[in-house]
């Protein structure tokens, strides 16, 4: 009997091509699979690696549009607080102290955050805060501006501050008009993400026209004021250590914002864009792709060496790398 697929019915998924190669001692012991979309200038694709058109969860690499949110619903951000906003920061001391201004100028506790107590998302920052005797706190995880946002524009519009994360909230309701708007696109599911907070899935494509949008928007629109406060204070929306920081500082007017599960996105101030996730989710190889994709863009940068660079370790010494297979 024959075990091909019976008349009418649809094959298997397309396997998604190999990003990154893990490489250890001139053996290649490993592949990363995953999708990519690089946007010209004009918006048209001009690279489409798998495939750009089905729905993924971009996880934090939504958080501009949840930002852009927050500024529509009337709260008057800028800076290093809405940079803050739209950031996973590091939970280093200066994060974590500005959430707490932020939290007391609108009248808020660290109680009234919704999102889970946690460590630093820093290795070398989370060793430093466990020597200083410091327990997991909402107000170190690194969503936790993004939350201090949401309930500062619900007490501004006396929206439900016990409800802010549910999906019919009137605050998540316009978070995902703005995701819509933005990516060009219907959202094709609403998840959980790992904060808590209401997750828009949409294409990688609708994600790079998204990025595309924030950095081409009017001056003083919201998309435009959460892009120029990213660009203008990365530190804020990553950390000292963090790729997406080096990118928006080394290359000038470049917006990035990386998400769990091995999604980034990055707009450029002409209009490039790119948008990948690696399927398994590995962050590792994060930037030998982001480093890749950038120079296909045509972005010749010192920092793409830095971003790039992934060792594998063997015995204390450098043994290999993860490195880019596109």
């Amino acid at each position: 009997m024959s075990s091909s697929p019976a008349a009418g019915t649809s094959s298997a998924p397309a396997i998604p091509p190999v990003l990154a190669e893990v490489v250890r001692s001139g053996f290649v012991e490993g592949h990363h699979r995953g999708s990519l979309v690089l946007l010209a200038a004009d918006g048209s694709v001009e690279l489409a690696l798998g495939d750009v058109t089905a729905p993924v969860f971009p996880r934090s690499s939504n958080k501009p549009m949840q930002a852009a949110a927050v500024l529509r619903a009337g709260l008057d951000l800028s800076g290093e607080r809405l940079a803050l906003a739209a950031a996973s920061h590091s939970g280093e001391e200066f994060h974590r102290d500005l959430v707490q201004k932020m939290l007391a100028e609108y009248g808020l506790t660290a109680g009234q955050l919704q999102c889970p107590a946690d460590l630093p998302l820093d290795p070398a920052e989370a060793e430093t805060y466990l020597a200083a005797g410091l327990v997991r706190d909402p107000v170190t995880m690194n969503c936790s501006g993004k939350h201090t946002a949401m309930l500062a524009a619900c007490g501004l519009n006396e929206w439900s501050a016990d409800a802010y994360l549910d999906p019919d909230h009137p605050l998540q309701r316009l978070v995902l008009s703005v995701v819509e708007e933005a990516a060009g696109e219907s959202v094709a599911a609403v998840g959980t993400d790992g904060c808590g907070a209401p997750l828009m899935a949409i294409s990688l494509a609708g994600l790079a026209r998204a990025f595309r949008h924030f950095v081409l928007a009017p001056e003083g629109s919201a998309e435009r004021r959460v892009a120029d406060a990213m660009r203008a204070h990365p530190e804020y929306v990553a950390g000292t250590r963090r790729p997406d920081t080096w990118l928006m500082r080394e290359v000038p007017g470049a917006l990035s914002k990386m998400g769990a599960e091995a999604v980034q996105a990055v707009a450029l101030p002409d209009g490039r864009a790119l948008a990948f996730k690696v399927e398994d989710g590995a962050t590792r190889a994060l930037g030998p792709v982001l480093a890749r994709a950038l120079t296909l863009a045509g972005v010749d940068a010192p920092v793409l060496d830095r971003i790039g660079h992934a060792p594998l370790w063997g015995g204390g010494r450098e043994v290999g790398a993860v490195r880019a297979a596109f």
